[in-house]
């Protein structure tokens, strides 16, 4: 009986969603199928190039702000940066829609979804976050986290060179940066490195982490009917069991990080320690979390920390090898700046070039153009002139926005020189570029995770000479980042072999 009852209350709730009664200018928007909504025409691999598309056939309004349902959700989307301002900016958003990975794999007690209102107010929210902080960011953590990075270009550096020695000698680049990245995000948050003999545990974290990307980027239909009415057909609508898969991993990582705390709880030293994990176990009481909560933020960062660099940098380096004359261009910048040492923290100011290709790369590739962006209205509000109900669903459309040709000027032809000429700030202050987000939900560790591109980036270029060993092809494909389609492989050559 639910089933025949849904398509009337959709078609009720669609219309809702194109003019909201009771005021506010009608939102443009594709009508969409009736139980449905607009899922078909959008859902897939190439979901944000989909809503762009959609939003430039329904007018120069619709980029601004367009509406559709999704199944039983009503979604506005923003392509435009002052729409995307007032959305990421704006206290009516200020929390995250809860997908059913987001919410079993405990992110709900995480930084990046826990409530920023309800009934503390969001003074949970804001002491994860400030632990989350202080635990990562201060200047002394953050210099022994610089050491951290160096060691992990060296052997990043010794893993390339074993590669390419071995028949028939080649990179396989997204293998390479994954292990970096969660060996870092591991070193950063856990403090645990694979020279200390826990080479076994941060195996098992990428185990977990790459079953959690599997299941947060699976799609899930049952997600689009997540509201109180349509509850009971959640399950139903979980044809691929994300739900039980998430449960089985969440008790795993419960486990294992659990495992973790105990030991350390057993040293004496823990003030002297660098890591997230011994500063929040050092924490003053009256400001301590419980173990559970303190668990779903260091499997957050380490689950989140661990995609975007690795992602960012194999798109980045795939323009270095398709764009030889840029990576040269590169390589003399860093030849003039740093000489034959190897390239070090101190050395990224001096790194203009180096600094826009990185941003560049963000431009063309941004790694979450949408999924990282979503938020709930917690309450009614405007958007422009715009009406928006309580419970509707926001994205902001960063590849739409990245690719406007009236934002960019050639938006589609990878060229690091139009930051040269114009210095954006990429840390989400200038919404036409601003991949790490923007406003309360801004990503915390971002000025990390650009310190993190940097370095390893330059590194890979100062020391080797780059091209592909297989054809290069930029398909997309988004999953909880968007990824290359086909993973990058390529010759590396020591520069010092090459003259």
């Amino acid at each position: 009986m639910a089933v025949v009852a849904l398509p009337p209350l959709l078609a009720k709730r669609h219309g809702h969603a194109r003019r909201v009664n009771g005021g506010g200018a009608a939102i443009p928007g594709p009508r969409g199928w009736p139980l449905l909504g607009s899922l078909p025409a959008v859902s897939g691999p190439l979901m944000h190039r989909r809503l762009a598309a959609l939003a430039y056939a329904h007018g120069g309004g619709a980029r601004r702000l367009m509406s559709l349902t999704l199944g039983a959700t009503p979604v506005v989307v923003s392509s435009h940066p002052d729409t995307a301002r007032e959305i990421l900016a704006g206290a009516a958003f200020r929390d995250r829609p809860a997908r059913a990975a987001a919410r079993e794999l405990m992110f709900l007690r995480a930084v990046g979804f826990a409530p920023a209102a309800g009934d503390d107010g969001g003074a949970y929210w804001r002491r994860l976050r400030r632990a989350a902080g202080a635990g990562m960011l201060s200047p002394r953590r953050a210099a022994a986290l610089a050491a951290l990075r160096a060691r992990v270009a060296r052997r990043t550096s010794e893993a390339v060179s074993r590669g390419m020695a071995v028949p028939p000698g080649r990179v396989a680049m997204r293998a390479l940066l994954h292990a970096a990245s969660l060996d870092n995000m591991v070193g950063s948050v856990l403090g645990l490195e694979h020279h200390d003999h826990h080479g076994g545990v941060i195996s098992d974290m990428g185990d977990m982490v790459r079953e959690g990307y599997e299941l947060v980027g699976k799609f899930n239909l049952g997600d689009y009917y997540s509201t109180t009415q349509y509850q009971c057909l959640w399950g139903l609508l979980d044809f691929h069991g994300v739900g039980p898969r998430c449960q089985r991993l969440a008790a795993r990582v419960r486990e294992q990080f659990g495992r973790v705390m105990e030991e350390r709880r057993k040293v004496s030293d823990l003030h002297k320690r660098d890591d997230l994990l011994s500063y929040m176990l050092s924490m003053p009481q009256e400001e301590r979390i419980e173990d559970s909560d303190v668990i779903a933020v260091l499997w957050e960062m380490i689950f989140r920390g661990t995609d975007v660099v690795a992602i960012l940098l194999e798109w980045a380096m795939a323009r270095m090898v398709l764009h030889p004359d840029i990576q040269s261009k590169v390589q003399e910048e860093l030849d003039r700046a740093v000489g034959h040492r190897p390239m070090t923290d101190s050395d990224i100011p001096s790194l203009r070039f180096l600094h826009c290709v990185i941003k560049e790369t963000l431009r063309m590739h941004p790694p979450g153009p949408l999924l990282s962006w979503a938020r709930l209205a917690v309450h009614d509000t405007y958007v422009g002139k715009h009406l928006v109900p309580a419970g509707t669903t926001a994205m902001v459309n960063m590849w739409a926005i990245s690719h406007d040709e009236t934002i960019w000027g050639d938006p589609w032809v990878f060229r690091p020189e139009r930051f040269m000429e114009e210095d954006i700030n990429v840390l989400g202050s200038d919404l036409r570029l601003a991949p790490f987000g923007s406003g309360r939900r801004v990503c915390p560790g971002r000025m990390m995770g650009l310190s993190t591109s940097y370095l390893w980036f330059g590194r890979m270029l100062q020391e080797y000479k780059w091209s592909p060993a297989q054809p290069v092809k930029l398909t997309e494909c988004l999953r909880l980042s968007m990824e290359m389609k086909k993973p990058l492989v390529c010759h590396a050559v020591p520069r010092s072999k090459t003259g």
